[in-house]
């Protein structure tokens, strides 16, 4: 935070970056508690706020808004300045002649090196190691070197400021593989980038290579009599095997996404209970073709069976390392690629980096340092992190990398279970637990020639499909076993209907985001029948989809909750239908709601009523990248509209609202 005083008033101008992880609930929720809190106060934001998230590498966010934020900073101490000198310009008639003004600020911003006051020896010196294998070629080919550190602020590629950085720097910036040519001296390049394939200026660049990470764990694998006793467990406490007694598919004909809703059978866990509002985990293993697939790369599949010993390393220098917690002491090789680790998970860049120390061929090599150096930064996020690209599928696109075992279980994340909602009431479906899934796809990219579909809602999907009823069918055509899956309840105090029945709420779910809302309404509809005398507030859902008859979900039993009197009002919009119904043909084109914040405009005025006037409550459930972030912002615009109020009174409104716990969200990432 910058702090700008002048004669009669303090002037705050905040800038903030947020650090997180989407692997939990409540992303960045420290930095964004801050930044309301901040813009309540009246500090006014000269930059944008940042949100890295370790869940996919904190550098992919970090690294930029580090760039960008010295100009920021330098444009608001200037502009600060500026106001202060017509502030006092103004003034000047009232000051004694001769009276020094020392109020005008002088801006200067200074970028310090950490070489400036340091000793860098150590880092000079490792900063001279280069690649083996370019050394080796020297004589026939171009070198391919790279930087092991830089510690410099980052300057545009190419200018004068970078190449002169080698004198007294932490790090020595090296050539880079220069273009062949032709007989006609025309460069021989590649026509189109990939992952395993850069262009110019990147191919030609001197890098900017991150450290390479301290090794910290010894692994060796040990041969046993018995297999079944390292087979692993898992935690029989919280866990329940559950049978899926059915699977519906929810959407029809050729809708973009498939979604299912499966019923599991409860009946054998009395003791688990569950109220509408609440989660699970679902615990699902790595897909067995990609752990044979995994064996085969690290060249263990005949020691699949051997037990897994993990040990510190005695001269680790990795600060605070520990064997992962998860990790017992009586596991197999077999069972660790299935279910202690995200074989699944996108490598980040510090495990790119690692990997370059265990790959042969020079190019390969070459192309590693580049998608984990600072100049590779888009190159990494297309390739790799935007297009979810798993290590496996990593390592299959760079054969002569070769990283040992160990090298894995340092840097790829446990194998976290998948939460879903719970899409059903224990009143209305007794031994009965309800959820929805809609099939993830992940499409064919640079590095992954055919499509996968997602870990968890693929196996399931795989599980299902004998049991599988669809929209046309009232049965499936067998009755084969029915398979289980692992469950743990993750119950929520806060994301539940009004204690009061009294209340009005507000629900707001496209998509599979509508399935807790679900159980809130078979809950409601129960109470009613068994309390007819009682007082219920007014409920109303906004529900949206891209197609009326292919993903609207529930349809038949949203509208018995209008029909019943369940539910006071159903708001509905498909935002890729070209025609309405009858009943809107009049609407302008303009005016036709597509998403669920333009049916909440379209009712601000009994929205904002139901909250402000009559203490109701308002739930979201869905998409946080878009979905959540557009709601929160419409009913910012609908509170200034309705209350005259400025945006920071609009904000403290709704921040009021979150701290009673009367806007709850349910999102993710």
């Amino acid at each position: 935070m910058l702090k700008f005083r002048d004669w009669t008033e303090w002037i705050y101008t905040a800038v903030l970056k947020a650090l997180g992880d989407t692997n939990y609930a409540n992303f960045c929720n420290c930095g964004k508690t801050i930044e309301r809190r901040l813009q309540e106060l009246g500090a006014k934001q000269f930059y944008a706020t940042g949100y890295a998230d370790d869940g996919v590498g904190l550098e992919v966010v970090v690294d930029p808004w580090i760039e960008g934020l010295w100009k920021a900073i330098k444009g608001a101490l200037s502009k600060m300045a500026s106001d202060k000198a017509d502030l006092l310009k103004g003034e000047a008639g009232k000051s004694p002649k001769g009276t020094p003004n020392l109020s005008i600020p002088h801006v200067q911003l200074n970028l310090l090196r950490i070489t400036d006051h340091q000793n860098c020896d150590s880092i000079k010196a490792s900063a001279e190691t280069v690649s083996k294998c370019a050394t080796a070629a020297s004589s026939s080919a171009p070198a391919t070197q790279t930087a092991v550190s830089d510690l410099r602020p980052a300057f545009p590629a190419g200018s004068s400021v970078l190449a002169s950085q080698s004198r007294g720097t932490a790090s020595v910036s090296t050539s880079a593989p220069k273009t062949q040519t032709g007989n006609a001296g025309v460069p021989q390049v590649s026509l189109a980038a990939s992952l395993t394939c850069s262009l110019p200026p990147l191919s030609e660049s001197p890098l900017n290579v991150p450290a390479l990470p301290p090794a910290y764990l010894d692994v060796s694998l040990q041969e046993v009599d018995s297999v079944e006793q390292i087979v692993g467990l898992l935690n029989k406490e919280t866990l329940h095997a559950a049978p899926i007694s059915r699977a519906v598919q929810l959407t029809r004909g050729d809708s973009v996404k498939v979604a299912v809703l499966l019923e599991l059978d409860m009946s054998a866990h009395p003791m688990v209970t569950y109220h509408p509002g609440d989660s699970f985990d679902v615990f699902c293993p790595n897909k067995a073709t990609e752990v044979e697939d995994m064996l085969h790369r690290l060249g263990l599949q005949d020691q699949r069976n051997h037990q897994v010993h993990i040990s510190l390393l005695k001269d680790t220098k990795k600060k605070g390392a520990q064997v992962p917690s998860y990790m017992s002491k009586n596991i197999s090789l077999l069972y660790l690629l299935t279910r202690c680790l995200e074989i699944r998970s996108v490598p980040k860049k510090a495990f790119v980096r690692a990997l370059v120390e265990h790959t042969g061929d020079c190019v390969q090599k070459r192309r590693l340092q580049e998608l984990c150096s600072r100049q590779g930064s888009a190159d990494y996020n297309l390739y790799v992190r935007d297009s979810g690209l798993s290590v496996l599928e990593l390592l299959a696109a760079f054969p002569s990398c070769s990283p040992p075992l160990s090298l894995l279980i340092e840097h790829l994340p446990k194998l976290q279970p998948r939460p879903y909602s719970a899409a059903s009431s224990c009143l209305r479906h007794p031994g009965k637990l309800h959820f929805v899934f809609n099939v993830v796809e992940f499409p064919a990219c640079s590095g992954r020639p055919a499509g996968r579909l997602g870990l968890c809602t693929g196996w399931l999907f795989d599980l299902i499909n004998p049991v599988l009823v669809f929209p046309e069918n009232d049965e499936s055509s067998s009755s084969p076993a029915l398979p289980k899956i692992h469950v743990s309840l993750r119950p929520n105090c806060s994301f539940r209907p009004p204690a009061d029945p009294s209340a009005p709420f507000i629900m707001v779910g496209p998509g599979t985001g509508v399935a807790p809302f679900i159980g809130f309404l078979q809950q409601r509809e129960q109470e009613r029948k068994e309390k007819p005398e009682a007082i219920f507030g007014e409920t109303w859902l906004f529900f949206g989809c891209r197609h009326r008859d292919g993903d609207y979900l529930f349809r038949e039993e949203l509208e018995g909750f209008v029909s019943s009197g369940t539910l006071s009002q159903l708001k509905v919009c498909f935002s890729r239908d070209e025609q309405e119904e009858e009943e809107e043909a009049t609407t302008s084109a303009a005016a036709r709601p597509r998403y669920v914040q333009h049916n909440l405009l379209l009712n601000s005025r009994h929205v904002t009523d139901i909250l402000l006037k009559h203490n109701g409550y308002f739930y979201v459930c869905g998409d946080a990248k878009n979905m959540a972030k557009d709601v929160n912002n419409t009913l910012m615009e609908m509170i200034q509209t309705e209350l005259q109020v400025d945006q920071l009174d609009a904000m403290k409104t709704l921040a009021g609202l979150r701290e009673e716990k009367r806007y709850l969200q349910d999102i993710w990432g």
